[in-house]
């Protein structure tokens, strides 16, 4: 039986769903004995509502800090408790076959990956680190901050950090990217 990922992602939303929670990744590496199966989850929209709220009532200041939408907000008992779920249904379904295998659930941390058009525009905003497939007007790594989400590209303001490497980023306050063109995008984290 072959390893199916989108039948393990739909199982593994499903149990995240139970929870409150949203599957961000799942990542499988590894054979044999040496197998990693990685889950990233989040609290879902509902669920980061609710706790936004809970601490806007409680007048929580969070001035200096990162803002509570960025926050995935999953706490060492939401992993466990979807872990301790999530493993059982991999288990009676045999969805992962064999039974030398690893389970790991995290949080996606806050230099979280960018992956759906939906991570993009939740993120306008915030900082970015961008690299693309091909070169977009002679580079491939971009940072800045995210300020524009189309159903086809991202834009970068390249003004909000001080860019390194080759001078043509230094003539440029944006750059559009497409989005079939990023190979990898992340949150900067700010303090």
């Amino acid at each position: 039986m072959a390893l199916n990922l989108d039948q393990i992602r739909a199982t593994a939303q499903r149990v995240a769903a139970s929870h409150g929670l949203d599957v961000v990744d799942i990542e499988y590496q590894g054979a044999g004995k040496s197998r990693l199966l990685r889950v990233y989850i989040e609290k879902n929209a509902e669920e980061r509502a609710r706790l936004a709220a809970e601490a806007a009532a409680a007048g929580e200041q969070n001035d200096d800090q990162v803002p509570v939408e960025h926050l995935s907000s999953v706490t060492h008992e939401d992993c466990q408790t979807f872990s301790r779920d999530f493993g059982t249904l991999l288990d009676v379904e045999d969805l992962v076959p064999g039974s030398e295998y690893t389970l790991e659930v995290s949080s996606p941390g806050l230099d979280r990956r960018l992956h759906r058009l939906e991570d993009y525009r939740r993120f306008t905003g915030s900082l970015v680190k961008v690299r693309t497939i091909e070169p977009v007007a002679g580079n491939r790594h971009w940072q800045g901050r995210l300020t524009g989400v189309s159903d086809h590209a991202i834009t970068i303001d390249l003004s909000a950090l001080k860019q390194k490497g080759k001078g043509k980023k230094a003539n440029q306050e944006t750059s559009e990217i497409e989005i079939s063109n990023i190979e990898k995008a992340n949150l900067v984290p700010e303090f």
